[in-house]
């Protein structure tokens, strides 16, 4: 169990992380490469997100030390959901409804995967 919510905690920070880079993806907008530059290295939320795959890396080597990586893995792609539905109640970005049909089978398929998983 302890297993399970440690890879959802790394879920959520990847998906976090996310969110953030789409912040500072906003705030280059109008900018050229050269102009956007130094606007990116003063953006606070992407040394936040840098932080947080920092932080979710050593969360997922420390998983890996103790978890097969084939039952682990499949909690990545949890993020596939997560990020979109997170951005839309963040950001206001658009979700196509056939979203919602991907969405249910990616989660199908990391329930299919942890059956008679232990930990």
């Amino acid at each position: 169990m302890i297993d399970n919510l440690i890879l959802l905690l790394f879920t959520l920070l990847m998906a976090s992380g996310q969110l953030l880079f789409r912040k500072v993806g906003l705030d280059l907008r109008g900018h050229s490469l050269a102009s956007g530059v130094p606007v990116l290295l003063r953006a606070p939320a992407l040394y936040a997100a840098l932080a947080l795959y920092g932080i979710a890396t050593l969360i997922w080597i420390w998983i890996l030390s103790r978890v097969p990586l084939s039952r682990a893995y499949p909690y990545v792609a949890l993020g596939v959901v997560l990020v979109p539905l997170a951005s839309r109640a963040v950001y206001g970005d658009a979700i196509r409804p056939i979203f919602w049909l991907g969405a249910l089978l990616i989660v199908a398929g990391i329930l299919v995967t942890q059956l008679g998983s232990s930990g």
